[in-house]
């Protein structure tokens, strides 16, 4: 979220990449211009740092520029379940570095007190069912605000694919586990930005938004800046995943 949190994903990605032998990144950066949108230069900016795929939600749109640049990067994704016609792309095969094979990665959003787009279950399905020709490697990013569509979905794609991580509430949660079919799940992988505030907003603006129920000018906090995240340790040949770990730096 803002500038703030580029900053710190520039500072610490690396840091995490050889801690774990990472092979593969992806970070949502839909909130990382002004904390609504994204730009070229930031995109630019995250591949810089170690970025391999960048995905984003409902965010994406809020800054015009950008349309004109999603169909000419296919490593920057928005939703795939917005409807045909929509610019960009939803999801995508990438290689894994040094011949270890490839990844599928997939941008869904949910529909439970957001847009009514179409179905990110049945555009799953469909994708998933192709890429799986390619590799058993799947990694979701689902970007909801219902815990439980989040969950549902990590359930009816259980043991079809590596992973599903949400985010879009911007606060990381403490149920990551491994379903039965071989799924790492995890609720909400958290905010990378300033914590004096709320959801990275200025606290003030907030407030003012709450009680007096009209629009506020949109600021971006700057204070407490963490950066969080999770790992996915994932078998190559069965796309089953084997750990899943909560990042979260510096600790409160």
């Amino acid at each position: 979220v803002g500038q703030v949190g580029v900053d710190m994903v520039g500072r610490m990605l690396k840091t995490y990449i050889d801690k774990y032998k990472v092979d593969f990144v992806i970070v949502n950066g839909e909130n990382s211009l002004e904390g609504k949108g994204i730009s070229e230069e930031i995109v630019r900016k995250l591949y810089s740092f170690g970025a391999h795929v960048i995905t984003s939600g409902n965010h994406i749109w809020d800054k015009w520029k950008i349309h004109d640049y999603l169909p000419r990067d296919p490593n920057l994704l928005r939703p795939a379940n917005y409807p045909k016609g929509t610019p960009g792309f939803g999801s995508g095969v990438y290689n894994l570095p040094g011949g270890k094979g490839k990844i599928g990665v997939i941008n869904l959003q949910g529909r439970t007190f957001m847009q009514a787009i179409d179905d990110p279950f049945r555009t799953a399905e469909t994708i998933i069912e192709k890429m799986r020709q390619e590799t058993r490697i799947i990694f979701v990013d689902m970007h909801a605000e219902a815990t439980a569509e989040k969950m549902s979905l990590a359930w009816h794609l259980d043991g079809k694919i590596s992973a599903l991580v949400g985010t879009h509430t911007h606060v990381q949660t403490a149920d990551e586990r491994i379903l039965p079919g071989g799924t790492a799940y995890l609720t909400d992988a958290g905010m990378t930005g300033p914590y004096d505030s709320v959801i990275g907003m200025n606290k003030a603006v907030s407030i003012r938004r709450f009680l007096y129920q009209t629009p506020q000018k949109y600021e971006i906090a700057h204070g407490d800046v963490h950066l969080a995240g999770v790992f996915v340790g994932v078998n190559r040949t069965s796309g089953k995943a084997e750990k899943i770990e909560r990042i979260f730096f510096p600790s409160f």
